[in-house]
Protein backbone atom coordinates (compact mmCIF):
# COMPACT_ATOMS: atom_id res chain seq x y z
CA UNK A 1 0.00 0.00 0.00
CA UNK A 2 1.25 3.25 -0.77
CA UNK A 3 -1.15 5.42 0.58
CA UNK A 4 -2.86 5.30 3.78
CA UNK A 5 -6.54 5.70 3.50
CA UNK A 6 -9.38 6.24 6.57
CA UNK A 7 -10.91 2.96 6.47
CA UNK A 8 -7.63 0.92 6.20
CA UNK A 9 -7.34 -1.61 9.21
CA UNK A 10 -4.76 -1.37 11.38
CA UNK A 11 -2.06 -4.06 11.72
CA UNK A 12 -4.23 -4.82 15.60
CA UNK A 13 -7.15 -5.08 13.39
CA UNK A 14 -6.22 -6.84 10.69
CA UNK A 15 -4.31 -9.20 13.20
CA UNK A 16 -7.72 -9.96 14.67
CA UNK A 17 -9.89 -10.71 11.22
CA UNK A 18 -6.47 -12.86 9.75
CA UNK A 19 -7.38 -16.35 11.54
CA UNK A 20 -11.31 -15.70 10.32
CA UNK A 21 -9.95 -15.37 6.52
CA UNK A 22 -10.81 -19.16 4.92
CA UNK A 23 -6.94 -20.30 4.03
CA UNK A 24 -5.76 -20.98 -0.10
CA UNK A 25 -7.78 -23.83 -2.32
CA UNK A 26 -5.21 -26.53 -2.45
CA UNK A 27 -3.64 -27.15 -5.90
CA UNK A 28 -3.44 -24.59 -8.55
CA UNK A 29 -1.31 -21.31 -8.49
CA UNK A 30 -0.50 -20.08 -4.63
CA UNK A 31 -1.72 -16.91 -3.49
CA UNK A 32 0.07 -14.50 -4.21
CA UNK A 33 -2.48 -11.15 -3.39
CA UNK A 34 -2.13 -9.42 -0.28
CA UNK A 35 -5.45 -10.15 1.94
CA UNK A 36 -4.92 -7.31 3.96
CA UNK A 37 -4.61 -5.07 0.95
CA UNK A 38 -7.82 -7.18 -0.10
CA UNK A 39 -10.08 -6.06 2.93
CA UNK A 40 -8.53 -2.70 3.07
CA UNK A 41 -10.25 -2.52 -0.67
CA UNK A 42 -13.56 -3.64 0.01
CA UNK A 43 -13.44 -1.54 3.25
CA UNK A 44 -13.17 1.36 1.38
CA UNK A 45 -15.40 0.54 -1.25
CA UNK A 46 -17.83 0.34 1.62
CA UNK A 47 -16.78 3.98 3.20
CA UNK A 48 -16.31 5.44 -0.01
CA UNK A 49 -19.67 3.93 -1.85
CA UNK A 50 -16.83 4.37 -5.11
CA UNK A 51 -17.18 1.39 -8.05
CA UNK A 52 -15.86 -1.22 -7.95
CA UNK A 53 -13.70 -0.67 -11.11
CA UNK A 54 -12.83 2.78 -9.72
CA UNK A 55 -10.91 1.16 -6.30
CA UNK A 56 -7.26 3.45 -6.36
CA UNK A 57 -4.65 1.35 -8.40
CA UNK A 58 -2.74 1.18 -5.22
CA UNK A 59 -5.16 -1.71 -4.32
CA UNK A 60 -4.94 -5.26 -6.10
CA UNK A 61 -6.96 -5.45 -9.18
CA UNK A 62 -10.66 -4.60 -8.74
CA UNK A 63 -11.89 -7.77 -10.35
CA UNK A 64 -9.38 -9.96 -7.52
CA UNK A 65 -11.39 -7.72 -4.55
CA UNK A 66 -14.49 -8.45 -6.31
CA UNK A 67 -13.90 -11.98 -6.41
CA UNK A 68 -13.12 -12.25 -2.96
CA UNK A 69 -15.56 -10.49 -2.15
CA UNK A 70 -18.51 -12.74 -3.91
CA UNK A 71 -16.90 -16.25 -2.74
CA UNK A 72 -17.30 -14.84 0.65
CA UNK A 73 -20.77 -13.75 -0.21
CA UNK A 74 -21.98 -17.31 -1.35
CA UNK A 75 -19.89 -19.73 0.73
CA UNK A 76 -20.67 -17.84 4.07
CA UNK A 77 -17.63 -15.87 5.13
CA UNK A 78 -18.65 -12.69 5.48
CA UNK A 79 -21.69 -13.97 8.02
CA UNK A 80 -18.99 -16.38 9.85
CA UNK A 81 -16.52 -13.70 10.64
CA UNK A 82 -19.34 -10.93 11.28
CA UNK A 83 -20.90 -13.39 14.12
CA UNK A 84 -17.67 -14.26 15.63
CA UNK A 85 -16.71 -10.84 16.01
CA UNK A 86 -20.36 -10.08 17.20
CA UNK A 87 -19.62 -13.19 20.00
CA UNK A 88 -16.16 -11.17 21.02
CA UNK A 89 -17.79 -7.83 21.32
CA UNK A 90 -20.28 -8.85 23.49
CA UNK A 91 -18.00 -11.17 25.69
CA UNK A 92 -15.96 -7.66 25.86
CA UNK A 93 -19.30 -6.24 27.23
CA UNK A 94 -19.46 -8.74 29.81
CA UNK A 95 -22.89 -9.97 28.03
CA UNK A 96 -23.30 -13.91 27.52
CA UNK A 97 -22.47 -14.81 23.79
CA UNK A 98 -26.46 -15.53 23.38
CA UNK A 99 -28.29 -12.69 24.17
CA UNK A 100 -31.53 -13.07 25.93
CA UNK A 101 -33.65 -10.24 23.81
CA UNK A 102 -33.44 -8.70 20.47
CA UNK A 103 -34.77 -5.59 18.67
CA UNK A 104 -36.77 -6.05 15.25
CA UNK A 105 -37.55 -3.48 12.50
CA UNK A 106 -37.26 -2.09 8.70
CA UNK A 107 -35.33 0.36 6.79
CA UNK A 108 -36.54 1.55 3.45
CA UNK A 109 -33.87 2.81 1.30
CA UNK A 110 -34.13 3.90 -2.53
CA UNK A 111 -32.21 1.64 -5.05
CA UNK A 112 -29.79 3.00 -7.83
CA UNK A 113 -31.03 3.51 -11.23
CA UNK A 114 -29.05 0.51 -12.41
CA UNK A 115 -31.56 -2.12 -9.98
CA UNK A 116 -34.20 -3.44 -11.42
CA UNK A 117 -34.65 -6.64 -9.22
CA UNK A 118 -36.61 -6.99 -5.85
CA UNK A 119 -37.44 -3.38 -6.11
CA UNK A 120 -41.03 -1.97 -4.84
CA UNK A 121 -42.64 0.70 -3.29
CA UNK A 122 -43.13 1.74 0.71
CA UNK A 123 -46.82 3.32 0.65
CA UNK A 124 -45.99 4.28 4.51
CA UNK A 125 -42.49 6.04 3.57
CA UNK A 126 -43.69 6.82 0.08
CA UNK A 127 -39.65 5.32 -1.22
CA UNK A 128 -39.24 3.10 -4.49
CA UNK A 129 -35.86 0.65 -3.17
CA UNK A 130 -36.04 -1.93 -0.53
CA UNK A 131 -36.16 -2.94 2.66
CA UNK A 132 -33.45 -3.73 5.54
CA UNK A 133 -35.68 -6.31 8.02
CA UNK A 134 -32.99 -6.50 10.71
CA UNK A 135 -32.27 -7.91 13.85
CA UNK A 136 -30.00 -6.59 16.64
CA UNK A 137 -29.16 -7.42 19.79
CA UNK A 138 -29.59 -5.34 23.03
CA UNK A 139 -25.98 -3.80 22.18
CA UNK A 140 -26.97 -2.75 18.57
CA UNK A 141 -25.15 -5.14 17.14
CA UNK A 142 -26.78 -7.14 14.14
CA UNK A 143 -27.90 -10.69 14.28
CA UNK A 144 -29.51 -10.82 10.97
CA UNK A 145 -30.47 -8.79 8.02
CA UNK A 146 -32.32 -9.96 5.09
CA UNK A 147 -33.16 -7.50 2.21
CA UNK A 148 -36.32 -7.62 0.19
CA UNK A 149 -38.74 -5.29 -1.79
CA UNK A 150 -40.17 -2.30 -0.25
CA UNK A 151 -43.53 -3.00 -0.77
CA UNK A 152 -43.25 -6.17 1.66
CA UNK A 153 -45.40 -5.80 4.71
CA UNK A 154 -43.39 -5.48 7.79
CA UNK A 155 -44.98 -8.61 9.72
CA UNK A 156 -43.87 -10.37 5.91
CA UNK A 157 -40.25 -9.35 6.76
CA UNK A 158 -40.38 -9.85 10.40
CA UNK A 159 -41.02 -13.66 9.62
CA UNK A 160 -38.31 -14.04 7.23
CA UNK A 161 -35.26 -12.07 9.60
CA UNK A 162 -36.63 -14.05 12.93
CA UNK A 163 -36.03 -17.54 10.93
CA UNK A 164 -32.76 -16.56 10.00
CA UNK A 165 -32.38 -15.50 13.27
CA UNK A 166 -33.98 -18.94 14.41
CA UNK A 167 -31.53 -20.60 12.39
CA UNK A 168 -28.01 -19.36 14.43
CA UNK A 169 -29.20 -22.25 16.56
CA UNK A 170 -27.01 -22.04 19.84
CA UNK A 171 -26.19 -18.63 19.26
CA UNK A 172 -29.60 -17.52 19.96
CA UNK A 173 -30.52 -20.27 22.68
CA UNK A 174 -30.96 -17.95 25.34
CA UNK A 175 -33.03 -15.16 23.25
CA UNK A 176 -36.82 -15.23 24.10
CA UNK A 177 -37.55 -11.72 24.03
CA UNK A 178 -38.28 -9.55 20.99
CA UNK A 179 -38.57 -5.95 20.81
CA UNK A 180 -40.86 -4.22 17.95
CA UNK A 181 -42.83 -1.08 16.91
CA UNK A 182 -46.51 -0.72 15.78
CA UNK A 183 -45.99 -2.49 12.24
CA UNK A 184 -45.57 -5.87 14.12
CA UNK A 185 -48.60 -5.74 15.69
CA UNK A 186 -51.42 -8.15 15.19
CA UNK A 187 -52.11 -11.25 16.66
CA UNK A 188 -51.37 -13.68 14.34
CA UNK A 189 -47.58 -12.42 13.39
CA UNK A 190 -47.32 -12.96 17.40
CA UNK A 191 -48.80 -16.07 17.78
CA UNK A 192 -46.61 -17.31 14.68
CA UNK A 193 -43.21 -16.49 16.83
CA UNK A 194 -44.37 -17.88 19.92
CA UNK A 195 -45.89 -20.93 17.94
CA UNK A 196 -42.52 -21.85 15.86
CA UNK A 197 -39.92 -20.27 17.98
CA UNK A 198 -41.48 -19.75 21.65
CA UNK A 199 -40.26 -15.74 21.03
CA UNK A 200 -42.70 -13.38 22.53
CA UNK A 201 -42.84 -10.07 20.91
CA UNK A 202 -43.37 -6.87 22.69
CA UNK A 203 -44.70 -4.24 20.88
CA UNK A 204 -43.76 -0.60 21.85
CA UNK A 205 -45.88 1.91 20.64
CA UNK A 206 -45.31 5.98 20.50
CA UNK A 207 -47.66 7.29 23.20
CA UNK A 208 -50.88 9.52 21.89
CA UNK A 209 -50.55 13.34 21.56
CA UNK A 210 -46.60 13.37 21.37
CA UNK A 211 -44.90 15.38 18.92
CA UNK A 212 -41.31 15.61 17.59
CA UNK A 213 -39.10 12.78 18.79
CA UNK A 214 -39.55 10.42 21.69
CA UNK A 215 -37.12 7.69 23.02
CA UNK A 216 -38.66 4.62 22.84
CA UNK A 217 -38.13 1.81 25.09
CA UNK A 218 -35.66 -0.50 23.18
CA UNK A 219 -36.60 0.48 19.66
CA UNK A 220 -34.08 3.22 20.13
CA UNK A 221 -31.44 0.40 19.62
CA UNK A 222 -31.90 -0.50 16.48
CA UNK A 223 -32.46 2.68 14.99
CA UNK A 224 -29.41 3.72 16.25
CA UNK A 225 -27.94 0.43 14.26
CA UNK A 226 -29.54 2.28 11.19
CA UNK A 227 -27.55 5.44 12.16
CA UNK A 228 -24.43 3.88 11.78
CA UNK A 229 -25.23 2.75 8.50
CA UNK A 230 -25.14 5.75 7.39
CA UNK A 231 -21.40 6.56 8.05
CA UNK A 232 -20.71 3.82 5.10
CA UNK A 233 -21.66 5.27 1.92
CA UNK A 234 -22.19 2.59 0.05
CA UNK A 235 -25.36 1.89 2.36
CA UNK A 236 -26.69 5.32 1.78
CA UNK A 237 -28.89 3.81 -1.07
CA UNK A 238 -29.09 0.02 -2.78
CA UNK A 239 -26.47 0.15 -5.58
CA UNK A 240 -26.38 -3.92 -5.54
CA UNK A 241 -28.09 -6.38 -7.95
CA UNK A 242 -28.85 -8.74 -5.84
CA UNK A 243 -29.85 -8.90 -2.59
CA UNK A 244 -27.52 -11.25 -1.23
CA UNK A 245 -24.90 -8.69 -2.00
CA UNK A 246 -26.66 -6.03 -0.46
CA UNK A 247 -26.87 -8.23 3.12
CA UNK A 248 -23.26 -8.99 2.58
CA UNK A 249 -22.42 -4.79 2.32
CA UNK A 250 -23.99 -4.36 5.95
CA UNK A 251 -22.26 -7.55 7.34
CA UNK A 252 -18.77 -5.84 5.85
CA UNK A 253 -19.78 -2.27 7.81
CA UNK A 254 -20.79 -3.95 11.16
CA UNK A 255 -17.20 -6.10 10.81
CA UNK A 256 -15.68 -3.13 10.42
CA UNK A 257 -17.53 -1.14 13.00
CA UNK A 258 -16.86 -3.96 15.44
CA UNK A 259 -12.79 -4.39 14.88
CA UNK A 260 -12.58 -1.27 15.59
CA UNK A 261 -13.96 -1.23 18.76
CA UNK A 262 -11.79 -4.67 19.42
CA UNK A 263 -8.50 -3.30 18.49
Amino acid sequence: MSKAYSSNLTLSQYELIAPLIPPAKPGGRPRSVNMWAVLNAIFYLVSQGCKWRDLPGDFPCWSTVYTYFRNWRIDGTWVKIHDRLCSWVRADNDRPASPSQAIIDSQSVPTATMVNQAVGFDRAKYTKGRKRHTAVDTLGLVLRVVVTAASLPEREGGKKVLTAVHQMAEAVQRLYLIWADGGYSGQPFLQWAMDNFRWVIAVVLRPEQTKGFVLLKKRWVVERTFGWFNWYRRLSKDYERLTDSSEAMIYICMIRLMVRRLA
